[in-house]
C-alpha cells in the first residue's frame, strides 16, 4: 500500500510540469483571445478606419516572420524554459503600455503600431519554446506525444472559445483598454507558472558564440531539405494569407457595420474556438489513427466555408454553424503539424527549425490582413469577401498536387517521447 501511494505521488509529481505548462499556455492564450477582439474594436472605435485596422493587424502579425527566422537561435541558446519566460515578459510589457499611454499622456497611432509590434515580437519564439518543451515533458509524464500536442492545442482552442465572448461582454461593460490590461496580466501569470513549476529540461544545445548567422542558416537548410515540413509550412502560410484577415479585419468590420454588436462578434469568435476545440480533441482521441494526408486535405477544403457564408448575410445562427463546422475541420491541423515536426526535427535544432517553420507559416499573413483592409475601403466589403473566399477555396484542391504531402502517411512512428519507435 505504501509503495502504491509513493508511486502515485511520483506520477503526480512527474505530470505536474506538463500540467503547469498547459495551464500557463492556456492563461496566456486566453489573454490573447481577449485582445484579438479588443484591439481591432479599439482601433475602429477611435479611428473609424478599416485601413488603419488592417494596418494594426499587419503590425501584429509582421513580427512573426522576423522573430521566426532570427529568434530560433535565441531559443536554442537560452534554453526552452528561459526563452518562454523572457518572451512572455516582453509581450506583457508591450500590451500593458497601450492602455497606460492612452489613459495618461496620450497614444498616437504610430505609437500604437510600435507597441503592437513590440507585444507580438516574441510571440513566435515564446510559442516555439513552449512547444519545444513538450516531448521531454511527455516523456516525464509518460503520455503519448500526439495526445500531449492535442491537449496543448485544445487548451489554445478552449481559450479562443471562452475568450472572445467574454471579451465582447467586457468591452461593452468596461471598455477595450481595460481588456488589454487583462491580457497583460495573463502574461505575468504565465511567467510565474513556468518559472516555478516547469524544470529546465534538456533539448537545447547552445550554438558556438560568434556564429549566430551560421546557426540561423543551419535551421533554414534543415527545413529546406525536408520537403514534408516545407510543404506543411507553405500550405499553412498560404492559408493564413486568406484566413487571417477574417478575424483581424473582416469580422470586426462585419460586427460593427452589419451586426452592430461587440457581444455578437465575440460569440462568433467563440463558436469558431468551440469547433476547433472539438476537432482538436477528436484528433487526440482517435483522429491520429486516420491517414494524415486525408486529415490535412479535408481541413483546408472546408475552411473557406466560414468566408463564403458571410456573402449571404445570414442569420447569426447560420453564420455560427458555418464557423463551427470550419473550426472542427481545421482543429486537427495544428496538432498534426506539430507532431510531425517533433518527429522529424532533432532536439538540438528544435528552436531554430520550429521558429523558421512558424516564420514561413506567418510570412504572408500580415500582407493578407493589410490587403483586406485596403480592399474593403477601395472595392467594398462584399467584393473583398469574394476575393478572399475564392483564394482560400482554390488552396485545398491545389494541395492534391503537392507530391511531398503523400509522404505524410509514411512519417515514422514515435513513442511518447517523440523518438522513433
Amino acid at each position: 500500500m505504501i509503495g502504491q501511494m509513493a508511486t502515485a505521488g511520483a506520477d503526480r509529481r512527474n505530470r505536474l510540469p506538463l500540467f503547469a505548462l498547459l495551464a500557463a499556455n492556456a492563461v496566456s492564450t486566453f489573454g490573447n483571445a481577449l485582445t484579438i477582439v479588443a484591439l481591432p474594436w479599439f482601433v475602429l472605435a477611435t479611428t473609424g478606419s478599416a485601413t488603419k485596422t488592417g494596418l494594426t493587424g499587419f503590425f501584429l502579425l509582421l513580427p512573426g516572420l522576423l522573430a521566426g527566422v532570427f529568434g530560433g537561435v535565441v531559443v536554442d541558446r537560452l534554453g526552452f524554459k528561459r526563452a518562454s519566460i523572457f518572451a512572455d515578459a516582453v509581450s506583457g510589457i508591450g500590451v500593458a503600455l497601450i492602455p497606460l499611454l492612452y489613459h495618461t499622456v496620450g497614444l498616437a497611432f504610430w505609437q500604437l503600431l510600435a507597441l503592437v509590434f513590440l507585444g507580438a515580437l516574441l510571440d513566435v519564439p515564446g510559442l516555439t519554446a513552449r512547444r519545444s518543451l513538450l516531448p521531454e515533458l511527455a516523456t516525464l509524464a509518460d503520455v503519448r506525444l500526439e495526445r500531449v500536442n492535442a491537449a496543448y492545442e485544445a487548451n489554445n482552442q478552449l481559450a479562443f472559445l471562452l475568450g472572445p465572448p467574454i471579451a465582447g461582454l467586457l468591452i461593452a461593460t468596461m471598455g477595450p483598454t481595460n481588456v488589454l490590461w487583462l491580457d497583460a496580466a495573463t502574461f505575468a501569470v504565465s511567467v510565474v507558472a513556468i518559472a516555478v513549476a516547469v524544470p529546465g529540461l534538456a533539448g537545447a544545445v547552445a550554438p558556438a558564440a560568434g556564429r549566430y548567422l551560421a546557426e540561423v542558416m543551419k535551421g533554414l537548410r534543415f527545413l529546406r531539405q525536408d520537403r514534408v515540413l516545407l510543404a506543411l509550412a507553405a500550405g499553412i502560410g498560404v492559408s493564413n494569407f486568406f484566413g487571417s484577415p477574417l478575424f483581424a479585419v473582416i469580422l470586426p468590420v462585419y460586427g460593427q457595420e452589419i451586426l452592430g454588436s461587440a457581444t455578437t462578434l465575440g460569440l462568433l469568435f467563440g463558436v469558431t474556438g468551440a469547433g476547433s476545440l472539438v476537432g482538436t480533441l477528436a484528433y487526440g482521441a482517435v483522429g491520429y489513427r486516420l491517414p494524415r494526408r486525408l486529415v490535412w486535405l479535408v481541413g483546408f477544403l472546408v475552411m473557406p466555408l466560414q468566408i463564403w457564408v458571410l456573402l449571404l448575410e445570414p442569420s447569426v445562427a447560420v453564420l455560427a454553424t458555418a464557423m463551427a463546422i470550419s473550426g472542427v475541420m481545421l482543429g486537427p491541423i495544428n496538432p498534426l503539424a506539430v507532431t510531425v515536426r517533433h518527429e522529424r526535427i532533432p532536439p538540438e535544432l528544435r528552436g531554430r527549425v520550429f521558429s523558421t517553420f512558424s516564420a514561413i507559416a506567418l510570412a504572408v499573413a500580415p500582407l493578407g490582413v493589410l490587403t483586406s483592409g485596403y480592399l474593403i475601403e477601395r472595392l467594398g466589403f462584399f467584393a473583398t469577401l469574394l476575393v478572399f473566399a475564392l483564394g482560400a477555396q482554390l488552396l485545398g484542391p491545389a494541395m492534391l498536387f503537392v507530391p511531398a504531402l503523400h509522404d505524410l502517411d509514411q512519417t515514422f512512428q514515435t513513442d511518447h517521447s517523440g523518438r522513433p519507435a
